[in-house]
């Protein structure tokens, strides 16, 4: 029997764990079944403990495997693949996924997406000319862009020229009944840190440099070193997994925090992790609209994040919580400090950070707009000749 819902293929570089792959989980795991169906294809790896986080069980992952290297060579396969699935949408999601627009107009896919969600280390705040151009020479294969953020949404219009009308603005949204406050810190299984007398900052995402863990790291160090009392009650938790643990773990020796720093390693109960946190912090080098940030708001948790990409938006500073210069130790030990002495105030920068998840990013809202941007675009669009999506896990 078909399926004569039409189908969405999300393209990502990789689908494990991340913000922007968070994303994805919730959108799929919160729109309505009865309207589309959905593909991930992954240029390299779906990552199966990852993929079980979508809850749907009608949605495809397909892992391409790429080599190194330039992503032509997976043109071919990924015309065939359109050509024959006939998506009404394909949806691709940052730099990395952008040129396969280039075999989705070629198979005639009728509507294509691409999302921007932010930038990496190699192009803080979108200043790479290079990547400027590259946006704007594929810019003719896009039909609808989705900006994450009014930043990257004013980057779009005024570095790379792409008219106001053709962008959508669509920040993330947290779903608020999972990530709820606690009432005071709670232990977490396996924490060095649950002594109720302590002060936990905590950090959540990816061991990867963009995230800026190596600065937290050094800052946490310098805020130690210089105050008595948070050498004795300050400790902080880096939860993720990813390629700098070995380089971190080394860091935090040399830094003499043994004992004050856990490394937790790649965890799925972050609601929990949250809740086991007094302060949240996101050290980010470059950033769009972080899942990661507005779940610790959603929990009720005072942030400290770096003035990068869309974090402004997100953290009303003095406020919800504090915004500090990205790579600046002094002023990031110096925003610890005075949330880990100030509790009262800590814990009502929390209750802001909530109510205002609630009011402005809810998990409902993102989901609406991207349903009403899907249904628009197909609107009047034919459907699929040939519906019926055959179940593959890799391509040959």
């Amino acid at each position: 029997m078909t399926d004569s819902r039409p189908l969405v293929i999300h393209v990502v570089f990789s689908f494990d764990v991340g913000g922007l792959e968070n994303g994805i989980v919730n959108l799929l795991n919160h729109m309505p079944a009865e309207h589309f169906r959905h593909m991930i294809v992954a240029l390299t790896t779906c990552a199966p403990g990852f993929t079980q986080r979508v809850r749907r069980s009608d949605v495809e992952f397909v892992s391409l495997h790429k080599p190194p290297g330039h992503g032509f060579t997976l043109f071919p396969v990924l015309f065939r693949m359109f050509r024959d699935l006939k998506p009404a949408i394909v949806h691709t999601r940052n730099l990395a996924a952008l040129e396969m627009l280039v075999p989705a107009w070629l198979a005639g896919v009728p509507v294509r997406i691409h999302g921007e969600h932010g930038w990496d280390h190699n192009d803080r705040e979108g200043t790479n000319r290079k990547y400027q151009l590259v946006r704007r020479v594929y810019s003719g294969l896009v039909t609808r862009y989705v900006a994450l953020s009014r930043k990257i949404q004013t980057y779009l219009q005024d570095k790379v020229g792409i008219g106001a009308g053709r962008i959508r603005r669509i920040c993330n949204g947290v779903d608020a009944r999972r990530f709820s406050p606690a009432a005071g810190r709670q232990p977490l299984s396996g924490s060095p840190f649950n002594d109720p007398s302590l002060r936990v900052f905590g950090s959540v995402g990816r061991l990867q440099t963009v995230k800026g863990h190596a600065h937290l790291i050094r800052s946490f160090a310098a805020f130690v070193r210089e105050d008595a009392e948070a050498a004795r009650g300050a400790r902080l938790a880096i939860v993720g997994g990813g390629p700098l643990h070995a380089e971190l773990t080394a860091l935090i020796q040399e830094e003499g925090l043994d004992g004050k720093v856990w490394l937790a390693g790649e965890r799925s109960d972050v609601p929990e992790v949250m809740r086991s946190f007094d302060v949240f912090v996101l050290p980010s080098i470059a950033e769009g609209i972080s899942n990661t940030l507005l779940e610790a708001m959603a929990s009720g948790l005072p942030v400290i994040a770096t003035d990068v990409g869309g974090n402004p938006e997100l953290v009303d500073a003095g406020r919800t919580g504090l915004l500090a210069p990205s790579g600046d130790i002094p002023r990031l030990a110096a925003a610890m400090r005075q949330l880990f002495h100030a509790p009262d105030a800590a814990v009502e920068m929390g209750r802001a950070g909530r109510a205002r998840v609630l009011a402005e990013f809810s998990l409902d809202a993102m989901v609406g707009a991207y349903l009403s941007l899907y249904r628009e675009l197909v609107s009047g669009v034919s459907a699929p000749r040939d519906p019926a999506v055959q179940s593959r896990k890799a391509l040959p």
